[in-house]
């Protein structure tokens, strides 16, 4: 009987996570926003809502399929090198948070693990425009070293903000939606119902998403795309 339990359980994790996966996609063509050759869309938040049920290595995983479906399907020219970079970005943003809250499973502990992701993914992605942007841009680091500051410092801050803000918004409704459904078992379901003490976070993440699409576009003059795709 455990055995059929456990069985149906991993099934159902992996529909889950599938479909998290499905809706990461789509959202690339939804909207994206865009500064420069820069673009970004909400799709680490929805694999970090994912990964804070399953698990740090389901970010992972969840990102590199992802990555690699933008790969193989859209046309931004980046190639390789995109895949490498949004691979990485997704990764870090979801597993870091996804680690930190398995081990403290509160609302402060998902509170420290988006703020780990937030400044852990912008330093990553920094070293990793230092060595992968020269390459498909026909570059030197010098050059792209001399963006950090004005375009790629803001830029990935306020994407990583994005994204912590969305996660906000997004968890404890669809934890509960889960939960309703009976697709969300232990200590997640346990948590999921949404009431009021549910509603300033829920306020303090629309603010941030707010706060962070008035700094991209008037600060960084960046332009929102809707159903282009990246």
């Amino acid at each position: 009987m455990k055995l059929v339990k456990d069985s149906r359980q991993a099934v159902r994790r992996m529909a889950l996570v599938a479909v998290f996966c499905a809706v990461a996609y789509v959202c690339q063509f939804l909207f994206s926003f865009k500064v420069a050759f820069l673009t970004f869309d909400a799709k680490d938040a929805v694999m970090t809502v994912g990964a804070m049920f399953f698990g740090p290595l389901w970010g992972i995983v969840m990102s590199l399929i992802v990555a690699l479906l933008e790969m193989v399907t859209s046309g931004s020219g980046t190639g390789f090198y995109g895949f490498i970079m949004n691979f990485l970005s997704s990764a870090v943003f979801s597993a870091l948070a996804a680690w930190i809250y398995r081990y403290k499973h509160t609302l402060l502990g998902a509170i420290l693990g988006l703020t780990a992701s937030v400044f852990g993914m912008t330093a990553v992605m920094l070293v990793f425009n230092l060595l992968i942007t020269p390459l498909y841009m026909g570059g030197t680091t010098a050059e792209v070293a001399a963006m950090i500051p004005t375009l790629l410092l803001p830029f990935n801050l306020v994407k990583a903000l994005f994204n912590a803000g969305l996660v906000l918004v997004l968890y404890k409704p669809i934890s509960t939606a889960l939960k309703r459904a009976k697709l969300l078992r232990g200590e997640h379901a346990e948590k999921a119902k949404f009431d009021k003490k549910s509603i300033p976070v829920l306020i303090a993440g629309v603010l941030l998403v707010v706060l962070c699409l008035v700094v991209f576009l008037v600060l960084l003059h960046g332009t929102v795309e809707w159903g282009t795709g990246t």
